[in-house]
């Protein structure tokens, strides 16, 4: 038909129960006309090649990039004895909510310095209201609420350790914008988060409240080598726009310069799903098809009105980019 298709995963999804098995059945039925697809991380490329089916050669890896000019450190650093520990999530069960309800007390317990800003809401910031009243911490854990991203920088700056306690993660955005922003990062390992930052810029630990605690006791014992200002600048290195914006832009060529593929290879690629699924997905395969050719009858492509394409020199391009 001639056309390409490039997919783009941003998630983890599990293999184990029935809910995962039958999206992954889906998955293969959309992906089994992808010429090329992209991943935010190794680990996220794995799941996607053993969901999905597809081949690995056509499977690129390219990590998300994050807007230093938008997080960027505060001019003067919080000074003082203080340490401030800022989480921004939503707080629900994947983001490791129920970890966080069991962290904090012992945190606070054995650092007398530390207080704690959390901004986000779900359902399990209940949880966390019942354990600031529980321990007594109303002035050592201030829950802001839901935070609009245009406020998500003035949050981070105001902190010293960002604390990330996801349960599974395929990249982790929030962790960037917090060492944009000059933070030292505490996080579970888990998914692709150990492949985002340099081992001196985060402190992995394991999703367990001793092993959390204990990455925590550690980060602060790192606070005085840290400089935001540096960090920030080795995010810009790490992570800019451009270098993004190109990465991709070779995928989608390499896609356009793909074969294209007839109906029989197509519904061959849709039978090789799986015994049952794959007699279903053909079937879907030749209605669509049928379809498209229907619709083509009544209202032909060539009566359709294009838009007009828009050229712009590599130069003029990348004058644009670097205005935005």
């Amino acid at each position: 038909m001639g056309y390409k298709v490039v997919f783009t995963d941003h998630s983890l999804n599990g293999f184990g129960d029935l809910g995962s098995i039958h999206m992954n059945k889906v998955m293969q039925f959309t992906l089994a006309d992808v010429s090329q697809a992209i991943c935010v991380s190794h680990t996220s490329k794995e799941n996607t090649v053993l969901r999905s089916g597809l081949r690995p050669e056509k499977v690129f890896v390219i990590p998300n990039a994050v807007d230093t000019s938008m997080f960027k450190p505060a001019l003067e650093r919080p000074s003082g004895p203080e340490v401030i520990i800022v989480v921004i999530s939503r707080l629900v069960y994947r983001k490791g909510a129920d970890l966080l309800v069991e962290v904090i007390p012992e945190v606070c317990q054995l650092c007398p310095n530390v207080r704690f800003i959390i901004g986000g809401d779900g359902p399990k910031r209940v949880r966390l209201e019942e354990m600031r009243e529980k321990h007594s911490l109303q002035d050592r854990v201030d829950l802001l609420g839901a935070v609009p991203h245009a406020r998500v920088r003035s949050v981070l700056i105001s902190g010293h350790i960002f604390l990330n306690s996801s349960l599974t993660e395929a990249f982790c955005m929030a962790i960037l914008e917090a060492a944009s922003c000059g933070l030292l990062t505490v996080s579970t390992c888990v998914g692709g988060v150990p492949e985002v930052l340099p081992d001196d810029m985060i402190v992995l630990a394991k999703p367990d409240p001793g092993h959390m605690v204990q990455a925590i006791q550690k980060a602060i014992s790192m606070l005085p080598k840290i400089d935001p200002q540096v960090m920030h600048n080795r995010m810009k290195e790490l992570y800019n726009w451009h270098d993004v914006a190109k990465r991709t832009e070779i995928v989608y060529d390499r896609a356009m310069k793909c074969p294209d593929v007839d109906l029989l290879e197509r519904l061959s690629r849709h039978l090789s799903c799986g015994a049952l699924a794959g007699k279903i997905f053909c079937m879907v395969m030749i209605i669509s098809y049928l379809l498209w050719h229907l619709l083509e009858l009544w209202q032909p492509a060539d009566d359709i009105e294009e838009v007009p394409d828009v050229f712009l020199s590599h130069k003029s391009g990348g004058e644009m980019l670097a205005k935005n």
